[in-house]
């Protein structure tokens, strides 16, 4: 695939039931019992530090990203990132992350968490949150909790309950 033919867009509010779909055909309904989606149930992510891949029209990939807050600490939580699988293998996951990640910190976020497979998330830089210091609603294996500094320090000190970042709550 040639670079030129993928672009990284913003989400926007018509590409919800495209996302959805994606979603389903990728994750399956098995996605809503996991830890993250306990906390997606609740607060809508960002469109402005969200972003989907396309090959022409073709809605090829998505990263959404939500407010948090672990303890007192804002932060956002990344996910879900997902790829149709025809097109997995080609660096789109990176570059939607490296373009959130980046569009994240040029609007003043901090810390980024999400929940992965470290071996994947740690080749743009998440690192293992140390045991104990996040907790996680529902069942997480503590081992697949990852951070992202943004701002180099920013997590240092923080811990607590990954809760949604109430204050952007849907009303």
């Amino acid at each position: 695939m040639n670079d030129l033919s993928l672009s990284i867009l913003p989400e926007a509010a018509g590409d919800a039931q495209a996302i959805e779909r994606l979603h389903e055909r990728t994750f399956g309904p098995g996605r809503f019992v996991l830890s993250a989606y306990r906390i997606r149930e609740h607060v809508d992510h960002l469109l402005d530090v969200s972003f989907t891949a396309r090959i022409g029209t073709l809605l090829v990939g998505s990263v959404r990203q939500l407010p948090i807050l672990i303890g007192e600490t804002k932060a956002l939580m990344l996910g879900p990132l997902t790829v149709e699988p025809p097109f997995r293998d080609r660096g789109i996951g990176r570059q939607l992350m490296e373009r959130a990640l980046k569009d994240a910190k040029e609007k003043g976020h901090a810390i980024v968490l999400l929940v992965g497979d470290e071996a994947y998330y740690s080749r743009v830089g998440f690192k293992p949150v140390p045991k104990g210091r996040v907790i996680m609603p529902g069942p997480v294996d503590a081992a697949r909790v990852l951070v992202y500094e943004l701002v180099e320090g920013a997590f240092e000190g923080v811990s607590g309950t990954v809760v949604p970042d109430w204050s952007k709550a849907r009303g």
